[in-house]
């Protein structure tokens, strides 16, 4: 069943304003600096003023999101399928199915799947300034 999670989401619908979006039309993107990670984008900044944005992410077996920060934007993990861990603050974090993580502004933080890969719902919510 969980397997099954990863995938209504990819194919699910986004409702905003009485307006919907068929998930399944959004493509997958390559990761512009980390090779085996892929990015669906779900909510825009321009949908949420620059408040808000949602990506689904895919890693592949045995790859990483290496370490990086967000100078701008807190990020919340929430994991949906496979395994893996994350590093904040010389913390590894184990990430399952159902497992969360939040990563504060400027915080270096990585990303690393498992044997199985790692299956992400990533939301970047704009820090106060």
């Amino acid at each position: 069943m969980v397997q099954d999670l990863f995938q209504k989401f990819e194919t699910g619908t986004l409702t905003q304003g009485g307006q919907h979006t068929d998930l399944a039309s959004r493509s997958w993107n390559k990761h512009k600096d980390f090779d085996g990670v892929f990015l669906k984008n779900v909510v825009t900044a321009e949908q949420t003023g620059g408040l808000l944005t949602c990506n689904l992410v895919r890693i592949e077996p045995n790859h990483k999101i290496g370490m990086h920060t967000h100078p701008a934007s807190i990020e919340l993990h929430e994991v949906i399928q496979g395994s893996g861990t994350c590093l904040i603050d010389q913390t590894r974090i184990p990430y399952s199915p159902g497992s969360m993580g939040i990563v504060a502004c400027n915080e270096p933080h990585e990303v690393e799947a498992g044997e199985e890969g790692l299956c992400l719902f990533a939301k970047f919510i704009t820090a106060p300034a």
